[in-house]
């Protein structure tokens, strides 16, 4: 099903709205902008004391939960001290602000996750965004103040974290970016609540020395697991990295056959009382910590829609183009829940097609449209053998979802370069796990001709 959201011919005058945006990360800094720009009243509400959202590193996690079961976490950072984007800088920038390298800055393509943070409060800056946003502030609640087919507006209640005030408002339109790496998701292996070994799960992961001399089995062979793995086994005693399949990418491969102390394990299928890790296999060992690097759940406490969105096994739904739901739509919209994709370009597509929607320049299909939309997005997952809980995972559907949102406006599609270095890095990432954030001359010539590109001439500075 095809469907085409309608966009204004006549100039119309824009209808400005009170928004409140919930986060100052990536996500939510792209929407406060672009809502700006559309002429609305923008409220951020951010928990911490600066912008970044995720990239904001928080080193302290000792009174987090290690495996992050608390109702109300301590921590919203996952980062880790030594990460690394995964991404090359070229085409992690927001479109009309390129992420340039900076003079006595982290210069490498590929940096630590303090340069990204430090691009985001120079974007913040350069835009004026620091006026919009109340920081150390909590949302508690967000509830529909009437429940009116044709008005809705939303009652935000927040909390002052140091002085405990609570305030009440109510807004037009609320826009939900408060990300997705925070909640940590656990699998369920027997024998998980009597083990005598210590677990915890990556949120709380920052540098390896705690790990030292020990034998560790990290679950998770995505991203973050083979990661993490690969700079344990520099102080660990052992390192046995357990996956699902052991049909690894050749970079993983790589790196355990280079490493005589990093071991590839089948999954877990108990723990036992006396320490042993036993795997599906039969085979077993004796280990010191488990390390979970798998994933994270999509959780809002705040949102109380009345039933008219849920999680359900990690789908967060019904979202029109992961966006809208569509009986709340379009006064509260969600940017930023698809994942593994080149996150920047992406939200700000979502941000500038919220804020358009909000101004009345263009308009969402009919209700029914929607839901039929989404309802053919649930069989078409489920036809692929998709579980429930990655209905979000967009991965090579990226760019299309991109290009769509540009159509729904009426601004360009992702540049070809773009897409061409995002193809050549996620190759490049699989088969050379350790080594392909610094060796990257395979790219050089595609590198050159995007660097042409007047794109890069923009100003990036505050």
């Amino acid at each position: 099903m095809v469907l085409e959201t309608t966009k204004s011919e006549e100039p119309i005058m824009s209808q400005s709205k009170t928004v409140c945006v919930i986060g100052a990360g990536p996500s939510g800094l792209v929407s406060a902008r672009e809502l700006k720009k559309e002429g609305h009243k923008v409220v951020v509400m951010e928990q911490n004391d600066d912008v970044g959202g995720q990239w904001l590193y928080q080193p302290n996690v000792e009174e987090e939960d290690p495996l992050g079961k608390t109702k109300i976490l301590k921590v919203h950072s996952s980062i880790y001290s030594s990460l690394r984007l995964i991404s090359p800088r070229e085409i992690m920038g927001f479109s009309d602000f390129p992420f340039t390298v900076k003079e006595g800055r982290d210069t490498r393509r590929f940096p630590g996750h303090e340069e990204l943070w430090l691009y985001l409060k120079d974007f913040c800056e350069v835009f004026g965004l620091r006026e919009m946003i109340r920081f150390n502030v909590r949302v508690e609640f967000v509830g529909m103040v009437n429940d009116d087919d044709v008005t809705k507006r939303w009652k935000v209640k927040s909390v002052e974290k140091k002085s405990g005030e609570v305030i009440e408002e109510v807004f037009d339109a609320v826009v939900v970016a408060t990300g997705h790496y925070s909640y940590p998701r656990l699998p369920s292996i027997k024998g998980m609540d009597l083990w005598k070994g210590k677990q915890v799960h990556s949120h709380v992961y920052r540098v390896p020395d705690p790990f030292r001399d020990e034998v560790v089995v990290v679950v998770g062979g995505l991203i973050s697991g083979p990661d993490i793995s690969i700079e344990l086994m520099k102080v660990a005693k052992e390192v046995h990295l357990s996956v699902k399949s052991l049909d690894v990418s050749p970079g993983v491969s790589k790196a355990i056959t280079k490493h005589q102390s990093l071991h590839l394990q089948p999954q877990i299928e108990s723990l036992e009382e006396d320490g042993r890790v036993v795997f599906v296999d039969g085979s077993c060992i004796v280990a010191d910590t488990i390390l979970y690097c798998t994933g994270y759940r999509y959780k809002f406490p705040f949102l109380e829609s009345q039933g008219r969105v849920e999680v359900d096994d990690n789908r967060v739904g019904p979202l029109f183009e992961h966006t809208f739901p569509p009986s709340l739509s379009p006064s509260l919209s969600f940017v930023g829940i698809p994942r593994k994709l080149i996150g920047f370009p992406f939200v700000e597509s979502q941000a500038k097609w919220i804020a358009m929607i909000l101004s009345g320049k263009t308009s969402l299909p009919r209700y029914d449209e929607m839901m039929q939309s989404v309802a053919e997005l649930y069989r078409a997952k489920e036809a692929n053998g998709v579980p429930k809980r990655n209905t979000h995972d967009i991965g090579r559907d990226f760019v299309t979802y991109c290009d769509k949102y540009a159509d729904y406006t009426g601004y360009p599609h992702l540049e070809e370069w773009r897409k061409k270095l995002c193809v050549t890095t996620i190759l490049r990432s699989l088969d050379n796990l350790e080594t392909y954030r610094d060796s990257w001359d395979d790219d050089h010539e595609l590198l050159q001709e995007a660097l042409q590109d007047p794109y890069f001439a923009q100003r990036t500075t505050p």
